[in-house]
């Protein structure tokens, strides 16, 4: 599979209201899209997002990665998708937001060229048996804003089919945020509730905020501390909490998930793409995660259009359970860049969405170029 024509995308995207998390407030998605086409005249699409305080990476860091590897990429043959990883490795020392983007479009395109769906592909890696048939994943909605408003966006949203919620924590007080959690889950009651702090909390406060009795009936609470917080403080954190104890910022791949396993420090974590590096190793991180009875979120980043959401969602409907639910961040967005955005079915997004080959969506060009950041321009290889 040879690469003949290349083109990067930078865009910048406005969600229908800001979002605010502990460390920042975003009002667009900043997002990178690669359009790849072979020599038989296939397109694939590729998509990662700016996520300073997470990857590290701005929009300009981003594509300034995307638009090296494509041109070295360009002059290579791309046959195995088990060999994109290491020959991606081989082009660019870290960057896995970058890699992503390019790994993601490598798929679309071979999975196209071969008739079949990316899910089914990634089923057939040699996973065990005894995965469920794939049915619908249940789609995990953020709450967030004055609590008259979460109390508002939860009636709304709960009446339209959502079970799964998350309320983002860790930028008022500890107290504050309890009484937050106690209105909604009460709210809420049966529903999967879970926080999540971005690493906001010291450690003695996460603790206080685990063992009071306001959090008692979470299901999980997600990155209370500071990523770079010492492996001892997480195995504190998980014996003294009687909540699950879920970590996003922690996680790049599957070392860090052993780490933290063989420390008995998680009950399990969200994946990102862009934290990875890729499709192929999240594969392998929920695959990890379920065959040692650790839970598993799958997340885009706030904000991801449809064509990251398939690729996300590919590996929720291959291991055929999310426990934790599926952060789809394109409902955060005032537009699409598909003619038929992903969307959620009474809380849930059906697997008959997706196309049945490739990543599972296609974009609409005229939609991408309407979505160029200010200041930047399409980059043609």
């Amino acid at each position: 599979m040879k690469i003949t024509q290349a083109t990067i995308f930078p865009l910048s995207i406005p969600l229908i209201e800001p979002i605010k998390m502990a460390k920042e407030q975003i009002v667009d998605a900043k997002t990178v899209l690669l359009c790849l086409t072979d020599d038989e005249g296939h397109q694939g699409w590729g998509e990662a997002s700016a996520a300073p305080l997470m990857t590290g990476e701005t929009l300009d860091s981003l594509l300034a990665s995307v638009k090296y590897l494509v041109e070295k990429a360009c002059k290579m043959e791309w046959s195995d998708p088990k060999h994109f990883s290491k020959a991606c490795d081989a082009i660019l020392y870290g960057n896995p937001s970058a890699k992503s983007c390019l790994q993601m479009a490598l798929l679309d395109l071979y999975t196209q060229k071969n008739s079949i769906a990316l899910w089914k592909y990634l089923r057939s890696l040699g996973a065990s048996e005894d995965l469920p048939e794939p049915g619908k994943l249940p789609l995990l909605r953020m709450l967030g804003g004055t609590l008259e408003k979460e109390v508002a966006d939860a009636k709304f949203f709960r009446e339209a089919g959502f079970r799964h919620w998350k309320i983002k924590i860790g930028s008022l007080s500890v107290e504050e945020d309890l009484h937050r959690v106690q209105v909604l889950s009460d709210l809420l009651e049966g529903d999967v509730i879970s926080v999540d702090a971005n690493g906001a909390m010291s450690l003695d406060d996460a603790i206080g905020f685990c063992t009071s009795k306001q959090a008692g009936t979470l299901a999980f609470a997600e990155q209370l501390i500071h990523a770079d917080s010492a492996l001892a403080d997480f195995v504190l954190l998980k014996q003294r909490s009687p909540i699950p104890i879920g970590l996003d910022e922690s996680i790049h791949g599957s070392d860090e998930i052993d780490e933290f396993r063989v420390a008995k420090a998680l009950d399990g974590a969200s994946l990102k793409l862009i934290k990875t590096g890729g499709v192929l190793e999240a594969w392998n991180c929920a695959q990890l995660l379920r065959s040692n009875n650790l839970k598993l979120n799958l997340a885009c980043k706030v904000a991801e259009t449809s064509l990251a959401g398939a690729a996300t969602a590919s590996i929720g409907f291959a291991i055929g359970e999310v426990p934790w639910g599926f952060s789809m961040s394109n409902q955060y967005l005032r537009f699409d860049i598909c003619d038929r955005p992903l969307s959620a079915k009474r809380g849930h997004l059906d697997i008959e969405q997706l196309n049945t080959t490739g990543v599972g969506v296609t974009p609409n060009l005229a939609r991408v170029k309407d979505a160029v950041a200010q200041g930047y321009s399409i980059i043609q290889y």
